[in-house]
Parts: structure tokens; C-alpha cells; sequence
């Protein structure tokens, strides 16, 4: 899996100390973005350059252990499954330590910039092709 490290910042914790259960889906969208980063290619530029935009469907999230502030943490990704119009990408959050955070995935759809349902570009089947998989 694709991995990329973070810190629980103190805006990222609740009331109790402990990470904010939705940060873990912006930490996803982080994950995901570095992904294609590293693969080549940002998520800015598939959407201006492929002029494809990549909504989220769905997004599930299994906490199995809390992060708190100050805590280095691990995004991993890797892409789960692709088809013709959609892509799931998982996910899994481990602290420093080694102990799993949470596992979880999005799924996306491949949409054109007025909004209708496209196929993945090809420039995008050949990257996402070279990414780690699960």
C-alpha cells in the first residue's frame, strides 16, 4: 500500500482528546490525493487536464483504536477495484506504533465537468494501473 504520514494536529482532536471520528475521511482524501501524487499525476490535473471528476458514492469507516493529538499516524492506499465508470480506493489508518486506527474505503464515479457519467480515461487507466492494489 501506498503509505504517507501525518500528525493529529490539536484541531483534529475532540472535546475527550481523541482525533475526530470524521477527520479519518478527510485523512482518506489525503491518502488518495498523495496516491496519485506519487503515481504521477495530481488530483488537480485529472480534473482540469482529463476534465474528469471523481465524486464520492460512498465512504465507510471501522474505528478500531484511537488516535490522539500529537500522534504520528500512516495513511495507507491502495485501489481496491476498478470498472469502466467507478473505482474504490481502501484505506488503513495505523499509528506509529504499529497498532491499526481504522480501515475503511471510498467509492468514486467518473463524471465529466457538466455532471454526466463518463468512462475512466485511458491516462488514468494507466496510472491507476501502476498503483498498489488489495
Amino acid at each position: 500500500m501506498h503509505r504517507f504520514a501525518i500528525r493529529v494536529r490539536y484541531g483534529d482532536t475532540d472535546q475527550m482528546g481523541f482525533a475526530y471520528y470524521a477527520h479519518y475521511l478527510r485523512w482518506f482524501e489525503i491518502g488518495r490525493t498523495e496516491l496519485l501524487r506519487d503515481l504521477g499525476m495530481s488530483y488537480a490535473s485529472v480534473e482540469r487536464d482529463l476534465g474528469v471528476l471523481l465524486p464520492v458514492l460512498t465512504a465507510h469507516c471501522d474505528y478500531k483504536r484511537s488516535a490522539r493529538y500529537d500522534d504520528r499516524v500512516w495513511i495507507e492506499t491502495a485501489v481496491a477495484e476498478l470498472k469502466r465508470a467507478s473505482m474504490r480506493f481502501a484505506y488503513r489508518i495505523v499509528h506509529e506504533d504499529g497498532g491499526l486506527l481504522a480501515i475503511g474505503y471510498t467509492e468514486h464515479c467518473f463524471l465529466s465537468r457538466d455532471g454526466r457519467p463518463v468512462r475512466m480515461p485511458v491516462e488514468l487507466q494507466q496510472l491507476m494501473d501502476r498503483a498498489p492494489r488489495v
